[in-house]
């Protein structure tokens, strides 16, 4: 065994001095060889060590963002060889296959679209305009992709000890959220637009978006999904299995097929016996009524642990954030993009040692205004217990003017 472990670690080093020199400027084609050496008998897994040692060790998530292309360049000969993950129809991962496979057409029908902008001064008529923001109403799917990857695949990969890879990825995520955003804008603004401005929007908006998200689907296929393939159990399939429908829809839909073992899937929450009560000192109620209680709240509520792990949220019809079980036991800062995991520690340590109380924020999305507040929780002789997350969508509340004291009649009785 500690020969074993010697091996990997020799391995290991050996590739990370080769990223540093790809990183330094060293051309992929003149460390093929020594590449080919070395990953005899490694996995994907070991790949995502490297990515996770390199950030741990100081490296730039950024970084090995952009080494990412260079990995794919250089591992694409041994990866075709090694890796087939053996999915069967229904599989999440077969199924995340095949939705990349949609994703890829929704591409090409996205530049179908772009190469048929007019030139010179004329513009887009209807049938054009209506193509556009047909292909990108499909091509905006991606985002049930995304959030089952952050919120169902990346918690398992960290439980693996495997935390590079999610954030390079969640990095891209955004990325292409933001090119989403833009192109969305000017297609919002495109009956309006030349042919002049029109060639400048497909070189600059939306080739840049289509070829990162083409990329994406190619980095998944040669490294995440044969991560995942490696390092998930059984009941770390079901539970992703389980909460498949809690994201936007795919592109495709799950084949039938692939069912996980009925023993696979392990209670999660505790349940206090029936006739039992959750007893307080202001009074009691039923687990039953509990529950309910917080899932009729007019707002999400996320507790995070003294341990900066989820202990807690609720479950409301009307969530503004995406929340799963998956993420119950995850250090907090990895529920969060790379982007403002710092705002999160600093919010965290200051309650920690009692620097702040309150945090709170504002923002619109999707044409919501938001109320966003961080309160340190605290015990009877103030010591730290954890910090609980409060979301609500005040955009009515703030609307409101004058005073209303009778019921209305279009009130929901």
């Amino acid at each position: 065994m500690s020969e074993l472990i010697e091996n990997r670690r020799h391995r290991l080093e050996a590739l990370k001095r080769i990223i540093r020199e790809l990183h330094d400027g060293a051309p992929a084609e003149s460390v093929k060889d020594r590449f080919r050496a070395i990953l005899e008998g490694v996995g994907a897994g070991e790949v995502g060590a490297l990515e996770s040692e390199l950030i741990a060790e100081g490296m730039p998530v950024e970084e090995v963002r952009r080494m990412c292309e260079v990995h794919v360049a250089v591992f694409r000969e041994h990866l075709e060889r090694r890796e087939r993950a053996e999915e069967v129809p229904g599989h999440p991962l077969h199924t995340l296959r095949r939705d990349n496979q949609a994703i890829r057409a929704a591409v090409a029908a996205y530049r179908a679209v772009g190469a048929g902008f007019p030139g010179g001064a004329r513009r887009l008529d209807g049938t054009q305009i209506a193509a556009w923001r047909a292909a990108h109403a499909q091509l905006a799917h991606v985002e049930g992709h995304y959030l089952r990857k952050e919120y169902l695949l990346f918690p398992f990969l960290e439980k693996a000890g495997i935390t590079g890879p999610p954030k390079v990825m969640w990095r891209l995520h955004d990325d292409i959220r933001e090119h989403l955003k833009a192109a969305g804008e000017a297609l919002a603004a495109a009956a309006e637009a030349t042919g002049e401005e029109l060639a400048l929007i497909r070189q600059a908006v939306l080739e840049p978006m289509l070829a990162e998200i083409e990329g994406l689907t190619e980095k998944e296929e040669r490294f995440l999904f044969p991560m995942c393939a490696e390092n998930f159990a059984d009941t770390e399939w079901a539970q992703v299995q389980a909460q498949w429908g809690e994201f936007p829809p795919l592109l495709v839909e799950p084949e039938p097929g692939w069912t996980p073992r009925p023993a696979a899937v392990p209670e999660r929450t505790a349940e206090l016996p029936p006739d039992d009560a959750v007893r307080l000192p202001s009074g009691h109620f039923t687990l039953r009524q509990l529950v309910a209680l917080f899932n009729t709240l007019p707002l999400d509520i996320t507790f995070v642990d003294a341990e900066d792990r989820v202990a807690f949220f609720t479950e409301g019809k009307e969530r503004i954030f995406a929340r799963n079980r998956a993420i119950l036991g995850r250090r907090v800062q990895d529920c969060h993009p790379p982007s403002s995991v710092h705002i999160v520690q600093h919010i965290l340590d200051d309650m920690r040692v009692g620097r702040r109380e309150v945090a709170e924020f504002w923002i619109t999305l999707h044409g919501k205004f938001l109320h966003i507040r961080y309160f340190a929780v605290r015990g009877e002789g103030g010591e730290y217990l954890g910090c609980l997350e409060v979301t609500q969508d005040v955009t009515a509340i703030r609307a409101l003017e004058g005073e209303r004291r009778l019921l209305a009649e279009g009130d929901a009785a």
